[in-house]
């Protein structure tokens, strides 16, 4: 393969999204699955979920830098 040896900071942007947004769903199953096993450790999914919540809020910080500012 010839690709270039370095990565655009868009492109390192869009790769960290991608991870962060696997991430994200992860927990959303981990979450569920916590649920709706009947057996749900309540401090365990607060700190889930307060995690997810996190993980949300760096998305979107990502995709604010991706999105270019216009000016009406």
């Amino acid at each position: 393969m010839n690709a270039p040896s370095e990565l655009n900071t868009e492109e390192v942007v869009r790769i960290r999204l991608e991870v962060l947004r696997r991430e994200h769903r992860d927990l959303d199953d981990a979450i569920h699955a916590l649920e709706t096993s009947g057996k749900a450790d309540q401090l365990a999914l607060r700190r889930l979920k307060k995690q997810k919540l996190a993980l949300k809020d760096q998305i979107a910080r990502l995709e604010d830098r991706l999105i270019p500012d216009i000016i009406a």
